[in-house]
């Protein structure tokens, strides 16, 4: 049976006081197994041959065959492959610039923010290039309105001469937060010596504004955002790949737990499947105790983005005919000290799901013994830091269950890019298989159309 360096415990979920059993678990299972032919078969070949059915539109379904498809390639094809020409531009990127911003919004940015933050030092842009190991700094724009925070940014950037590019991120180019900060970047390269060449990377759809900029302008080197992609599942294409490369990140790790996820997801029957086992106990939480609220609770700092994107993912794919749970990301320990009582003791709407790292990245920090013990803590040195969290989870856990508060523990083994990949193909095959279970189309998020032509509207812009 294929296993991943995930594993799932819904033991917490279980309390004898609780309507849901393994009896009701058991009782999704032939619905789960259509679920995962629907994912695994039915979508791709829908896609594949272009005959999709009305009720099936938007499908975006090419998440799933997206690692399989560029790791093949990139086998046959080395260096002119897409991820040979990602590999390569990596390269050059970190070669000739100090620093790489990098412009996108919800779907377009959140993977790769979630990847820097997961997977390199909290403090990466403040290292020497030395301990970057040669790779650029890298921000992130184009995400808001912020007047203050783009013109900070900018000045920054000046400091830097034209040590800097910009990756821009926009399947159609029409994102309005996107253009209008990749319009001010352009303006601020072309008053530098070097002007805009080779200084402008996009990323984009075959077709749309971005595409027609990049022809205008004689932008060379291009990615694409693969067709049957929506923008919160292309972390695993050129969207986050690109500036997970450019940090010097192991892209086809990432792409290789991506795989494992999909393996485990084919192959493991449905009663031990962690994955279809994470949506039945999910699902079965909101419509038999009224959780309409999900927490995902990341026990490390490192997660916090991990956190923010899975929020996006959860929100616009199940967020639909007035249904699907109502993500919140919860930070740690510091967010048990603001949060927690909430959880605790307020409305009993909330599943609580922990995201846990086993091995820490460094080495344990160790509670030392003092002379004065003024704050009592001799009593527990010698302790290590992932002793002292491991406390504080169970201790958290045994706390809400004791008042029949749902939890479920989600654990990934380390943070590596082969266990991140699979973390992340894992969160997304999960919310696509609730929303059908749901019976909600997954992908799409016609909701988010609306500010956007109100807004248009509002400010005069042709569509």
């Amino acid at each position: 049976m294929p296993s991943i360096g995930i594993s799932l415990n819904t033991a917490g979920s279980l309390s004898p006081v609780s309507t849901l059993t393994d009896d009701e678990i058991a009782g999704l299972h032939d619905s789960l197994s259509e679920i995962r032919d629907q994912i695994t078969v039915t979508d791709l070949n829908a896609l594949t041959s272009g005959n999709i059915s009305e009720h099936q539109r938007p499908l975006d379904a090419a998440f799933y065959s997206t690692p399989a498809g560029l790791l093949s390639d990139f086998q046959s094809s080395g260096d002119t492959s897409e991820i040979g020409r990602i590999l390569s531009e990596a390269k050059r990127i970190q070669n000739s610039f100090d620093a790489v911003v990098v412009l996108g919004i919800g779907g377009s940015y959140m993977g790769a923010r979630a990847l820097l933050q997961g997977l390199r030092s909290p403090y990466y842009n403040e290292l020497g290039e030395e301990h970057r190991g040669g790779c650029p700094k890298i921000y992130f724009a184009g995400n808001s309105l912020d007047n203050d925070a783009l013109s900070d940014l900018l000045d920054h950037l000046d400091s830097l001469g034209d040590r800097w590019c910009a990756i821009v991120i926009s399947k159609s180019g029409g994102t309005l937060e996107t253009a209008a900060a990749l319009r001010v970047i352009i303006d601020q390269m072309r008053d530098s010596d070097a002007g805009i060449d080779g200084r402008i990377i996009p990323v984009t759809g075959d077709s749309g504004k971005l595409q027609e900029l990049a022809d205008q302008l004689g932008f060379d080197v291009r990615f694409p955002v693969p067709s049957g992609v929506g923008g919160r599942f292309s972390v695993f294409s050129a969207v986050g790949l690109l500036p997970a490369a450019v940090i010097g990140l192991d892209i086809v790790a990432l792409l290789r737990g991506a795989l494992d996820a999909n393996r485990c997801f084919e192959e493991t029957a449905v009663a031990e499947n962690p994955i279809l086992r994470f949506v039945a106990v999910e699902s079965l939480m909101e419509q038999l105790l009224g959780c309409t609220i999900r927490v995902t609770s990341v026990w490390s700092d490192s997660l916090e983005s991990t956190g923010f994107w899975y929020d996006q993912l959860l929100a616009e794919s199940l967020g639909k005919r007035e249904l699907g749970a109502t993500p919140l990301t919860a930070v740690n320990t510091r967010d048990l000290h603001s949060r927690s009582q909430q959880h605790q003791e307020g409305r009993r709407d909330k599943l609580v799901v922990n995201l846990t790292v086993g091995q820490p990245s460094s080495d344990a920090i160790v509670i030392p013994k003092s002379e004065h013990d003024q704050d009592q803590l001799n009593q527990v040195a010698g302790t290590t830091y992932p002793e002292l969290l491991r406390a504080a989870l169970d201790g958290t856990n045994r706390a809400l269950n004791d008042v029949n508060r749902p939890t479920i523990d989600l654990h990934i083994y380390k943070l590596d890019e082969r266990h991140f990949g699979q973390l992340l193909q894992f969160l997304m095959i999960a919310t696509v298989a609730e929303g059908k279970l749901l019976g909600i189309n997954p992908y799409g998020q016609p909701g988010v159309e609306a500010y956007k032509e109100n807004m248009k509207s509002i400010l005069n812009i042709d569509s």
